[in-house]
């Protein structure tokens, strides 16, 4: 069973796909990202990376949430990465970026 199946099995067991509409899938996202950012909160970035596990649960979190979303609305994950990683190697072409941190824009 692969993880989109295990998070629908244990969303369907509970009823609560009829909670789970895209806009509130988003705003999950977005609050949970929010937890994962306060691991970090008045840190740096060591002293964060301390509580792994808290960020273990918070990214997972986000990721459940965006599996979610994307099943939805029928997106493959795989397929939206692939696609992204093409734009992005468009924006950011290795002889410009390299060791770079500059926004496409600023290239």
């Amino acid at each position: 069973m692969n993880s989109m199946d295990r998070i629908n099995q244990f969303r369907d067991e509970r009823n609560w796909r009829q909670f789970h509409n895209e806009k509130d899938l988003a705003l999950s996202i977005t609050l949970e990202a929010s937890e994962l950012l306060e691991v970090f909160q008045w840190k740096t970035a060591e002293e964060g990376v301390k509580d792994i596990e808290q960020i273990k649960d918070e990214l997972a979190e986000v990721l459940i949430y965006s599996y979610m979303l994307a099943d939805n609305l029928d997106l493959d994950i795989d397929e939206l990465i692939e696609r992204k990683l093409i734009k992005n190697n468009e924006k950011y072409p290795v002889d410009k970026s390299k060791n770079k941190k500059d926004k496409y824009t600023d290239l």
